[in-house]
């Protein structure tokens, strides 16, 4: 499969049992549901599918699950570590389990200056025959890659993409301005700036808010993707309201909610996170219900 950058690409919950076992008929189910729904890839095992809590052996079962659940789109895998050895180990046992593609945090905690920082994804990029994803989530990781850092990966023949999650729209354009040679995609880690990010040169979203709206989120980016920045804008603030109740809490919390309210699953996260609070709920409900009650007429015609 010859991998396209480019559209939505759900950051996928994992769902569990009571028991806090991964419900893995509840994960194909979502993966087929969202297939149907028109993305153009799915993303598990990473940051949304609480990967910080499932074990190695639960990362390539969830990674597998995915794969053998989808039919026609491309399964791009989380497989990061902070620790090198690690995200190596998990890289290649996630490509054997099937993934077209590997999503890498960059390494969280023991913050490695920039020379580390692109050494640990240069071995793992040697290492695996499936191109791979940086992923820059400073907010969750403590340290930023650097745009020089990620311009230097883009020059790895098997470094495809880069997931921008730091808020910084000004990196993230530079990234885009240095990168225009390359085959390398630019793509959008925060659902509210994925139209900002397009606007510079991204190409699309790896999403939450696709997991709930995926159809909209679909329909946002082929139109920033077609210049049609009319349409585009439309959606983006229609979205609005549900981007920001997404985020009042820890993700993935409050969209496993919205995914319980919206019957897709369980919204049971493990320890150490929590159910969204009550005093956020009933906004999110009320969210979700204008969204199902405005239908955006867009959404009808689109082609996917």
């Amino acid at each position: 499969m010859t991998l396209d950058f480019t559209g939505v690409f759900p950051a996928m919950t994992t769902p569990f049992d009571a028991d806090g076992s991964i419900d893995f008929q509840t994960l194909r189910d979502d993966a087929r549901r969202l297939e149907s729904a028109g993305v153009d890839g799915l993303v598990p095992a990473g940051s949304t599918g609480e990967s910080a809590t499932l074990t190695h052996d639960e990362h390539v079962e969830v990674i597998e699950a995915v794969v053998d659940a989808v039919d026609d789109v491309p399964v791009i895998a989380g497989s990061g570590s902070n620790s090198t050895h690690e995200a190596l180990s998990l890289s290649q046992r996630a490509e054997a389990a099937g993934a077209d593609a590997l999503l890498l945090i960059s390494p969280y905690y023991n913050k490695p200056e920039p020379a580390g920082m692109e050494d640990h994804y240069r071995q793992i990029a040697d290492a695996v025959d499936v191109p791979i994803v940086v992923y820059n989530v400073p907010s969750r990781t403590g340290r930023s890659i650097d745009v020089d850092t990620a311009v230097a990966l883009a020059s790895h023949e098997n470094v495809r993409g880069y997931k921008a999650a730091s808020g910084d729209l000004g990196a993230i354009s530079e990234i885009c301005e240095r990168t225009r040679e390359e085959d390398f995609a630019v793509l959008s880690g925060d659902d509210p700036l994925t139209l900002p990010i397009q606007s510079v040169g991204g190409t699309g979203v790896i999403s939450v808010t696709a997991n709930v709206e995926p159809e909209r989120m679909c329909a946002l980016v082929d139109a920033a993707n077609a210049d049609d920045y009319a349409a585009a804008r439309e959606i983006h603030h229609e979205l609005g309201p549900l981007f920001r109740q997404l985020f009042v809490e820890t993700n993935p919390i409050p969209v496993k909610e919205a995914m319980a309210i919206r019957g897709y699953g369980p919204a049971r996260l493990r320890a150490p996170l929590t159910r969204l609070s009550e005093q956020h709920v009933d906004d999110l409900r009320a969210v979700l219900a204008a969204l199902d009650d405005t239908p955006d007429p867009d959404l009808q015609e689109a082609d996917r």
